[in-house]
């Protein structure tokens, strides 16, 4: 296992390379809650839409991660590969200080841009008047076969 200060091409690529990933955030009892989210990681930022897959409850602002992360603003991204071939498997844990970015703005906009690109299912969604959750990256942590 590996602990490293930043991003490098390796784990950059590890990551871009993932369709999907695990969210970790602290729930207000202190358990972990662990959603599977999509993605996308611009420099040292990662954004995961509150997008309009069915959920259990309409308002974004009232799912239980967008709570926990109002009320403890810790939270962690893991991206995993599994292979029969165990000597594949690798993984890449980043966490940091996570908030709701809402619409308007350009750090917004671009954070959607990159996610239509990165998922094209998401060009019948309207994640450009949806809050996205943001997680600046603070430690990374990674183990196994992280080559593409």
């Amino acid at each position: 296992m590996a602990e490293r200060a930043m991003l490098d091409p390796t784990v950059r690529a590890f990551v871009g390379s993932a369709r999907r990933a695990a969210l970790a955030t602290v729930a207000p009892d202190g358990r972990p809650r662990l959603v599977p989210v999509c993605f996308v990681l611009l420099g040292e930022v990662l954004y995961t839409p509150l997008d309009e897959k069915p959920k259990a409850v309409e308002d974004p602002m009232r799912l239980a991660r967008v709570r926990d992360v109002l009320a403890n603003p810790t939270a962690t991204l893991l991206v995993d590969r599994w292979d029969e071939d165990w000597s594949r498997l690798g993984w890449v844990r980043m966490g940091g200080a996570a908030a709701i970015l809402h619409p308007p703005g350009d750090e917004h906009a671009a954070a959607v841009a990159a996610l239509v690109a990165r998922y094209p299912q998401y060009a019948s969604h309207r994640l450009n008047v949806r809050p996205l959750i943001r997680i600046a990256i603070g430690r990374v942590v990674s183990w196994g076969d992280l080559q593409a």
